[in-house]
């Protein structure tokens, strides 16, 4: 009942919390993205966060005064994509799945974060996927194809905004791996480029942060897999807290984006599902810390573009429960996880069943908190023997992402089942989205709203309209 407490309470308009709201415009906005972040996403990272990391406190998100929802459809489908979600949440315009900053026919669209910056705020961009990804590139680029790279990564470097931090650009090499003159072009325009945890202490006009080599580029790594070196949410977000403070101290815009937890959806690993969600938040409380030294002139929204997975809380097999001591304790991705097992398939390694039941019980808990039927146990020991024979009995799973081995991803089929976690897709579904709000004008955000709705009223509130 605890839970349920603290979710009913959130849903509730505090008339102390809203007594702390000014009627003047806010002179600083976080407008926080969870990429693929549904409700359940949500509640499960919570129910892990009170159960597992014995956190004695609610999500900062779930402490908002303001709870409520958004329809997420394009205006091509009922199911949107990060393009089309992007630039609605970006511009509050709906456009085509795949068209990234113009409207359905092709005319660019102004996003909030240019309007405010061309009336001299300071603009933020903060991700944990790559910086000319969906929803960030929405803030600032006009391409008919969000697979536009070079395009999109140009077009940031004139955008003119103080700061932005991701994984890589993907334009930044090609084809083949060589070096585009594209972060030459961030050069050229006044834009200091620098790598991994130390360029975030960089001080700059302008500052464009990237992850290290060590780093893939298309997101800084889960928490779960613990990279040394990589950037992290809470980390970027400090940063661009100090920057924007630094560079344009009297008003600031910044967009910080939840990107793995979408990856992470794609690929329904549900235990680095929930680590992400709780990454995501840490990142959040930064903006509430600002908020509570600055109540009068401070508003934060919390969204997401779509939710990813169709994600259940409990599942058949556990019936009505669900056991977050499972997920906890997966020390791998399920990518981490499928890119070591087709290691040894690759590099033809002598390793047997026995070998991989005492990795499984090493880094995902199986034989203690996963327990496997005999049966389920001699499946898993004649997939993976056939694997290593070259005989796979079991296809690959595609996801946007990642190509799983038929192997890891019945094993995490198991897993996830065993958590009392479900999954109906990997793809996006057409699900409302949560959105929170807190600060000045938040109660604008309750109700029933589009994701176009949502810049709208942040623009209005900020201008004072």
């Amino acid at each position: 009942m605890n839970i349920i407490r603290r979710i009913l309470s959130a849903l509730i308009l505090p008339a102390c919390f809203m007594s702390l709201q000014a009627a003047d415009a806010p002179k600083y906005i976080f407008y926080y993205i969870g990429d693929g972040m549904g409700f359940n996403h949500v509640l499960n990272a919570q129910i892990f966060s009170d159960e597992v990391l014995r956190a004695d406190s609610t999500l900062t998100m779930l402490r908002f005064p303001v709870a409520s929802m958004a329809r997420t459809h394009s205006a091509s489908s009922d199911v949107t994509d990060s393009a089309a979600a992007g630039t609605a949440l970006a511009t509050g315009r709906k456009t085509r799945n795949n068209m990234l900053g113009m409207d359905a026919d092709t005319v660019a669209v102004t996003s909030i974060a240019k309007t405010l910056f061309d009336k001299g705020w300071g603009v933020g961009l903060v991700t944990t996927v790559a910086i000319d990804d969906a929803t960030p590139g929405a803030f600032y680029a006009h391409v008919p194809s969000r697979s536009e790279y070079m395009t999109v990564g140009r077009q940031l470097a004139e955008s003119g905004y103080q700061y932005a931090a991701g994984a890589g650009l993907r334009a930044a090499r090609d084809k083949d791996g060589s070096r585009t003159p594209l972060l030459d072009y961030f050069a050229e325009q006044g834009v200091t480029v620098a790598c991994g945890p130390e360029g975030l202490a960089t001080e700059a006009d302008r500052l464009l942060v990237l992850s290290n080599d060590t780093v893939k580029t298309w997101n800084v790594g889960y928490t779960v897999d613990s990279i040394p070196g990589a950037l992290t949410l809470p980390a970027m977000t400090a940063a661009g807290i100090r920057q924007l403070s630094r560079v344009s101290p009297d008003r600031f815009f910044m967009m910080v984006e939840g990107g793995n937890i979408d990856h992470a959806g794609h690929a329904n690993d549900g235990g680095t599902i929930m680590r992400e969600v709780i990454n995501f938040d840490q990142s959040l409380a930064l903006a509430w810390q600002f908020y509570l030294a600055h109540p009068d002139e401070t508003l934060i929204v919390v969204t997401a573009d779509h939710e990813t997975g169709g994600m259940s809380i409990g599942t058949t097999t556990t019936g009505y429960s669900v056991r977050p001591a499972v997920a906890a304790a997966q020390k791998v991705s399920k990518e981490e996880f499928s890119e070591y097992v087709k290691s040894l398939a690759r590099d033809r390694r002598v390793y047997h069943w026995p070998d991989m039941e005492e990795y499984l019980a090493d880094n995902l808990g199986f034989g203690s908190a996963v327990l496997l039927t005999p049966e389920e146990t001699a499946e898993l020991s004649e997939m993976f023997e056939n694997m290593m024979a070259g005989r796979n009995s079991a296809p690959d799973q595609e996801t946007l992402y990642a190509t799983f081995d038929g192997f890891s991803a019945h094993v995490f089929e198991l897993l996830n089942d065993k958590a009392g976690l479900g999954f109906t897709t990997i793809k996006h579904t057409g699900a409302p989205v949560p959105v929170f709000a807190a600060g000045v004008g938040a109660s604008e955000f309750s109700g029933v709203n589009d994701n176009t709705d949502l810049p709208r009223k942040i623009l209005s509130i900020a201008l004072g309209e």
